[in-house]
């Protein structure tokens, strides 16, 4: 069978029977990975963990669990909403064609459901001829809400595993990665390992891939936001951040708005640099009264929920409460966003045209 991936190509070449040592070491890379730049592209990283405990965590698809079940049930006391609402997309009966949807995660259940699940279901609505299926990158998110909910989400080898079942001929796979980093790449290398057991495989791009997606996303959250753009308020949004070179993504978003002429608009991270002291010292220096913050992320799962807008003395709303500022905290992911989902969607469609 032959291997056809315009949209996002990879020269990695294998079959579905590739060695399990290969296949594992695909899914750690990209476990380890999700701890620095996953979750600024598909979600906030881990379940009540801290960045360091992440990075441990996220390898529990390959050494067993990091931390005991009641643990992490203990620390867990707030309510995510029911996880029943959520479709899962792990059903078999797929057919010649699979859209298949690769997120970070989140076991936040309401932000899951209406953030990765609207996008998979505006994917669903605007190709008939395609089952969308679900896979998330995160097997301590998988993990968690097994757990704590009783209901399983596939990896990504799961998904592709349960695509080669089902003898799925034509797989396009469309992540919900914010940026083009190091975990999209190790997405690309392990679906790489299953080239052979497809006819036909396509790759779509990131969220910010393109000058025009950059545009795009801009107008979406500015226009998101304008009733609070009173001139008064500072609106700031908190990105991920990652190590790696990809952080650039939130330089050029701030450039791009402020060249736009939206000065009141600032874009930092919560691992990375610009940092929140950054951001307190920019609108400091803008004279500002009010503060709206506002996730630069897919979902609103913990980041969004505890170092945004938790009342921790390090969150960003307290440190800008401390600085004496009024403060209002936006909990949604970027996938709530209808101008959002339709960018996916046409990085979909880019990817299905490659393979017609």
């Amino acid at each position: 069978m032959g291997l056809a991936v315009v949209t996002a190509s990879f020269t990695a070449c294998g079959s579905s029977d590739s060695s399990s040592e290969s296949k594992k070491a695909a899914t750690t890379a990209a476990s380890t990975e999700a701890s620095s730049e996953a979750a600024s592209e598909t979600e906030t990283v881990s379940e009540n963990t801290t960045a360091s405990e992440t990075n441990a965590a996220s390898t529990e698809a390959a050494s067993g669990e990091d931390s005991s079940e009641a643990e992490e049930e203990e620390e867990e006391n707030y309510d995510t909403g029911d996880a029943s609402l959520d479709k899962v997309r792990n059903e078999d009966n797929i057919g010649d064609n699979e859209l298949l949807v690769l997120s970070f995660g989140t076991s936040y259940n309401d932000s899951r459901r209406l953030t990765i699940g609207a996008i998979e279901q505006s994917l669903e609505d605007a190709f008939s001829d395609y089952s969308v299926r679900r896979g998330f990158t995160a097997n301590i998110i998988i993990d968690h809400v097994e757990r704590r909910d009783k209901i399983h989400i596939d990896d990504v080898k799961e998904a592709l595993d349960r695509a080669v079942a089902n003898k799925v001929k034509n797989l396009v796979v469309q992540p919900t990665h914010l940026m083009n980093g190091l975990e999209y790449n190790d997405v690309k290398a392990e679906i790489a390992n299953y080239s052979d057991a497809f006819e036909k495989v396509a790759i779509g791009e990131p969220l910010l891939t393109s000058d025009d997606d950059f545009k795009r996303v801009e107008n979406a959250i500015v226009d998101w936001t304008k009733e609070y753009d009173d001139g008064k308020t500072a609106i700031c949004f908190m990105g991920h951040g990652t190590e790696a070179e990809s952080n650039a993504v939130y330089a050029k978003m701030q450039d791009l708005l402020t060249a736009d002429g939206h000065k009141n608009y600032f874009v930092g991270t919560v691992e990375a640099e610009p940092s929140v002291e950054d951001v307190l010292a920019k609108v400091k220096a803008g004279g500002y009264e009010k503060v709206v913050l506002e996730p630069l992320m897919v979902v609103a799962g913990d980041h969004a929920n505890n170092d945004m807008a938790g009342d921790d003395e390090d969150s960003w709303k307290s440190v800008f409460e401390a600085g004496g500022y009024e403060v209002k905290c936006l909990i949604r992911g970027l996938g709530e966003n209808e101008e959002i989902r339709k960018l996916y969607v046409e990085h979909a469609q880019k990817a299905i045209d490659s393979i017609k």
